[in-house]
């Protein structure tokens, strides 16, 4: 068969090996994947090594780059996983709703007071959306929640009364330059949760931390002075909100464990080099302290700067 070609496409663990014609065209490739993995062609996006920009079903397998041996990387979900998951959100959406109604519906003193319970209707994200063609949505949605349940984002979203209307992810392969995007001051939030290859999610600290980043665009556009203010004063009530909570019980009343900083870790159980496992009376933690902290400063100086330049909302990547 030196007439045809012949490649793997990979989807959720499962080889399957083809062998076509050259000038068949991608909307045939997607009639044979769907058939195969019963995931719809809409849905279908296929990854591999200098896959152009911007396919149409039209264009044959040899324009698309795809040759002898070529190892293709298929992500989507099927019909079934997509009505469970629009079903989830379209709950999600309900509950939402009547929440939101209660809360205007609420006496006007009650709204001006602030009460808690007013605050988490009012202050926080209103709907959490995955991306239903990526693998694993259900699993970006835990990622979401757990960002959107986190006491220490709730507890600064309340206390300077930010409201965001959807918070989502962002596709590393469609946007690989931004790491988030505030559109506007709040309607919408977009945060990288998964890996370039997405076989995995990025630490969750850092997705936090893009966040905070994000929420100050709730207030400020541009990367100037008043924004950077109030970005490290939201990274800074964090810290402070998960501080004063690892320091009493180490759990909140509502039963999350917050894990000590790494920073914090560094000042319990760093050893001095050429020493033995405890500090020498010469190098106490008080005097490790100023050190510490000089270098946490600029770790985070500089994640700031990447973060800058991998904003949507504001900087270089916020141009395209």
């Amino acid at each position: 068969m030196a007439d045809t070609i012949s490649f793997t496409v990979a989807h959720r663990g499962v080889q399957h090996r083809l062998s076509v014609l050259p000038d068949s065209t991608l909307a045939d490739l997607h009639a044979t994947l769907e058939e195969l993995t019963t995931v719809p062609p809409s849905m279908q996006k296929l990854l591999y090594k200098n896959s152009p920009k911007g396919p149409h079903d039209e264009m044959t397998l040899q324009e698309a780059g795809l040759r002898e041996g070529t190892k293709v990387q298929m992500v989507g979900s099927t019909l079934q996983e997509l009505d469970g998951l629009q079903a989830k959100e379209a709950e999600e959406r309900k509950r939402n709703r009547i929440l939101r109604e209660r809360a205007l519906k609420a006496p006007a003193k009650m709204r001006s007071t602030g009460t808690a319970s007013t605050s988490d209707h009012l202050y926080r994200f209103h709907e959490l959306i995955p991306l239903p063609h990526l693998p694993n949505p259900d699993s970006a949605l835990t990622v979401l929640r757990r960002l959107a349940n986190d006491k220490a984002i709730r507890h600064v979203m309340q206390a300077h009364k930010f409201t965001v209307g959807i918070l989502t992810e962002l596709d590393p392969r469609e946007r690989p330059d931004l790491l988030g995007l505030n559109t506007n001051q709040g309607q919408e939030i977009k945060l990288r949760l998964r890996t370039d290859s997405y076989d995995g999610f990025r630490v969750y600290s850092q997705v936090r931390r893009t966040l905070c980043h994000e929420l100050a665009h709730n207030v400020f556009g541009p990367h100037d002075n008043d924004f950077k203010e109030l970005n490290s004063q939201l990274n800074r009530e964090v810290a402070e909100f998960e501080r004063a909570a690892a320091e009493g019980t180490h759990r909140l009343h509502g039963g999350d464990m917050y894990e000590p900083e790494a920073l914090e870790n560094d000042a319990l159980t760093s050893h001095v080099l050429g020493g033995g496992s405890r500090s020498s009376n010469s190098d106490s933690v008080e005097e490790r302290r100023p050190r510490m902290l000089a270098a946490a400063l600029s770790r985070l100086q500089k994640e700031e700067e990447e973060l800058e330049n991998s904003c949507g909302t504001a900087g270089p990547a916020g141009t395209t």
